[in-house]
Order: C-alpha cells, then structure tokens, then sequence
C-alpha cells in the first residue's frame, strides 16, 4: 500500500503552511498531528454515538457485516479509474471498513475521515499509515478531482443538507471515480431510533437516485439490504411508532434504552442474520431487491 499522499490538502484553520504527510502523521506549522482536524459545521453524530455502538455491537452485528461485504464487493466490481486508486471512506468511526479495504486492495492510498475528532483519535494507533481527517463533509477540504473512490455508509442521514455534501462528494472524484452509498430506508418508518441517532430522514431508493442525477451522478447499481429481514423490521418500527411515552418519562434516557435493546436484540438472532444476509449476497445482483432495511446505491461521476 502505497503511503504518500497524491495531493496537497490547504491548511486548517489558523494554520500557516498547507500540511505535509510524513507516511505516519502530518506535519503542521512545524508541530506533528496524528489526525488532521479541519473542524466546521454541526452534523447528527457524536463520539458518544460511537462509543455507544461499539459497546453493544462493535464491528460484527451481522448487519453491518454485510453492509461492509456488499462495499468491498462493489469496490472490486467496478472499474476505478486508477491502478493505484484513492479511496476514502468518510464516517469510518470503529475502522472497521478501513481494515477490510486494506485488507483487499494492497496497492491502494487509503484514507479515513469522520466528523467527529474523538473517533478518529480513538483508532488512530490502529492505522498507521493511513491518513485520518476531521471535517464537516458539507465544507470537504479535499481539492477537486482528487480520489478515485468515495464510500459513505449510513452517513448521509446525519447531514442537514445532504444535497451540499453529495456536491462536494462530486467534486472531489475524479471524472470516471466511483461512489458507494448506503442510507436508511423507508421514510414512513422513521421513529424515536432515527430520532435519537439524530437521523434527519430516511430515504427511499427512488428518492435517492433523483438527488444523485440531480448532481450530475450516473447511478450504476441500486438494491436494498435486509430485503429478507423487512417484514419484521417494518413490525418493529410500527410498533414503536404506535406506543409513544407515557407523561413524565425520560424521552432521552428512554430513548438511549430503546437504541441498546434493538442492538441487542438483533444480535441474539445473528446466526439467521448471517444465513440471510449471505443469501441476499447471492441475489443482489442477480434479482433487484424493491425493499429493505437500507438503500443501497452505487453511482459514478461522468
């Protein structure tokens, strides 16, 4: 893997001299950052959102097994424009789809980026030659025509004004650069889940794909993921529609609760988890799944 940096990325605020990668950190007004904080704007995400999902279900709920499985795939499916291609992935969080993508593509220039600075700083020792970056996505300080590959999973909901940061997705990809999103489906579904991890929608798969063609994306390949889970996750969320709080709860703590029970939960059920999400793998590409749990899109710059 190569462990330079193809591009020159400007300064953060307050800083002099544009930064300069060493293979292990950056070098900053003659002072040494493990990660490279660029800070702006306000996102429906924290460190504490982290935490909280890597303490009940870490990097191995079946469901974000093969969230990661259907990326690498689609990463490997398509032709990137690059032999030695730049691959980003913003909301990399516990690091987990950073190790699967080093993992497959050895000649790669990885680079990981979140919104939140404590995240990045909490798996940095776990990355060294890979380039960390804090940013708000709808300010994105990466120069224009820079990467080869972007994957957003489950990152678009946070943002406000997702149309801005699908813009500067656009802009940073090279003509021919490919992008890799999944967000959560099924907008009648939102619920005090969504509310909590301050999700700002949840889409549907056409939706999706006017917003993308509306900036100039091609879409490549559109499915959903838990295709076979939807009848009982659609239960789920009907029922947590319907049951409201009683005068005097705790909305937040309750809704804190509401999180950890369903993570849990789901994982009690992880070995049939795993039996379908391996049977969705064979069919996806085979059969178009109209529904699921989250919509899965892959789109390319012209």
């Amino acid at each position: 893997m190569d462990l330079t940096l193809p591009f020159q990325l400007p300064p953060p605020d307050g800083c002099l001299y544009p930064p300069e990668w060493t293979g292990r950190d950056f070098r900053v007004d003659g002072r040494t950052e493990r990660v490279l904080a660029y800070g702006g704007g306000e996102s429906g995400w924290t460190d504490a959102f982290t935490t909280l999902h890597e303490d009940t279900a870490g990097g191995e709920h079946f469901i974000d097994t093969a969230s990661r499985r259907h990326a690498v795939g689609e990463l490997r499916r398509v032709r990137l424009p690059s032999a030695e291609p730049v691959i980003l992935e913003v909301g990399c969080s516990g690091g987990h789809f950073l190790r699967d993508v080093i993992k497959e593509f050895s000649t790669a220039r990885v680079i990981g980026a979140d919104y939140t600075l404590g995240t990045l700083a909490a798996i940095s020792g776990a990355f060294p030659g890979i380039p960390l970056l804090q940013f708000d996505l709808t300010c994105c300080p990466l120069p224009d025509c820079s990467v080869d590959a972007v994957v957003v999973l489950n990152v678009l909901e946070h943002i406000e004004r997702d149309d801005s940061a699908l813009r500067q997705l656009y802009r940073i990809l090279k003509p021919g650069g490919v992008l890799i999103i999944e967000v959560p489906a099924g907008p009648e579904l939102y619920d005090d889940f969504d509310a909590h991890l301050m999700h700002f929608r949840r889409y549907t798969s056409r939706g999706l794909e006017a917003l993308v063609r509306t900036l100039g994306f091609k879409p490549m390949f559109k499915s959903h993921l838990g295709f076979l889970l939807y009848p009982a996750f659609w239960w789920v969320k009907r029922l947590a529609q319907w049951r409201g709080y009683l005068p005097g709860t705790d909305v937040a703590a309750e809704r804190q609760h509401g999180v950890i029970r369903r993570i849990k939960a789901t994982n009690r059920v992880r070995s049939a988890g795993e039996v379908l999400m391996a049977i969705e793998d064979r069919l996806r590409h085979r059969v178009h799944l109209p529904f699921g749990i989250r919509v899965l899109m892959t789109c390319q710059r012209p």
